[in-house]
């Protein structure tokens, strides 16, 4: 798909960076590559400088115009007097003939290369994410992709669940084949499903009790009975690089009222407000809406004994090239557009009771929105 450049006449985009870790490089490009390479945009035309290992890759695989050799350029670069050209050396060789000065570079810009680029005449203006805006509005195609992701996220928590519910429970416990049933012992089963489907997992959480009050916390030991259990899996695809995102809270044993009437209280609370998505809408105000809805329902916020308690976090966020990307569901918020992919996810954390957290990802469209999610949203596993 054609990619829509940054740059003005006088003003070029300049990125040295991997497009393994780096999304913006990766979307303008869409090369994968572990190494730094250059990537510039000058008056329309998109410019890949690739060192001799990369080069033929790069001109079967890359989305740009054209692709220059790096060691072509450095020859240049020692004619002219510069003895040990550097990244730097070689983004001012190719700029010279375009006398361009300004420079358009990510927020993450590396430090080094900045101060030489200064060194050398150029000024620098950093731009903040969404570095390309159009990224933040999925074509059909990127779409189609996080679907792929979501699915294989549905069935490796699927088959987790199945797991779980052929445990049987001693001492409080889960026990499963004669082991007791670890957090790290679910993970690593949802990572290999995961695997299987082409998709990499990194931070996987399956948190039960009081460790699935920490929202961040991966989780580790023996898997409560008759608590609560977080699963929130964001894997990536290794073809698409695209992510999904998925939570959902699982108990298994014996369900306290209360703890039933949390799941029930943050189940309705994300189904309103996917009810309430659709473009024009102010994401702030949705998150708002939640939690005036759990102050009401008793569910209060703070500080209590040195841990946060209640609903703490934010509502949602936009997914793709990252797991966490604009726009948000937030008390900042955002205006949300038709084309995003945002994750709806509230949640409750109680330490000594438990906790709750629900998510599903969906798609923005004009009137509503669509649920890219097909799971079921079932607590009691039995």
């Amino acid at each position: 798909m054609k990619r829509t450049t940054v740059s003005q006449p006088e003003l070029a985009t300049l990125f040295i960076a991997a497009s393994e870790q780096d999304s913006n490089l990766y979307y303008a490009t869409r090369f994968m590559a572990p190494d730094p390479f250059i990537y510039l945009e000058i008056k329309g035309e998109r410019l890949m400088v690739m060192s001799d290992l990369e080069m033929d890759r790069a001109r079967t695989q890359a989305s740009v115009d054209r692709v220059l050799s790096y060691s072509e350029i450095e020859q240049k670069a020692k004619k002219q007097g510069i003895k040990d050209p550097t990244a730097v050396d070689i983004v001012h060789v190719v700029l010279k003939e375009s006398k361009i000065r300004r420079l358009s570079v990510p927020a993450n810009f590396p430090v080094i290369h900045a101060a030489r680029l200064q060194e050398r005449g150029y000024s620098l203006k950093p731009k903040r994410d969404p570095f390309y805006e159009q990224r933040v509005l999925k074509t059909v195609e990127e779409v189609r992709y996080i679907e792929d992701a979501q699915r294989a996220t549905e069935e490796a928590v699927a088959a987790a669940h199945t797991l779980l519910r052929r445990a049987e429970i001693k001492d409080e416990q889960l026990w499963l084949d004669g082991e007791v049933v670890t957090s790290e012992r679910i993970k690593k089963f949802v990572n290999v499903k995961l695997m299987e489907r082409d998709c990499i997992a990194q931070h996987t959480i399956v948190a039960g009790g009081e460790q699935a009050c920490d929202p961040h916390n991966e989780g580790s030991g023996p898997l409560p009975a008759h608590r609560s259990i977080i699963f929130d899996v964001f894997p990536r695809s290794a073809t698409s690089r695209y992510f999904a995102d998925m939570s959902r809270t699982v108990i298994r044993g014996k369900v306290s009222a209360e703890l039933k009437r949390l799941y029930g209280a943050v189940k309705d609370a994300q189904e309103d407000a996917i009810d309430k998505i659709k473009d024009g809408v102010d994401g702030m105000k949705i998150h708002q809406g939640i939690c005036a809805r759990f102050e009401k329902a008793g569910y209060k916020t703070g500080l209590v004994n040195g841990r946060m308690q209640g609903y703490f976090h934010g509502t949602g966020h936009g997914v793709g090239l990252d797991i966490h990307e604009a726009p948000r569901i937030s008390r900042t918020g955002s205006l949300l557009q038709e084309g995003h992919v945002v994750t709806v996810e509230p949640g409750l954390y109680y330490p000594g009771l438990g906790a709750v957290r629900i998510e599903d990802m969906v798609l923005v469209t004009k009137d509503g929105c669509r649920n890219l999610t097909n799971f079921p949203k079932i607590f009691e596993l039995g």
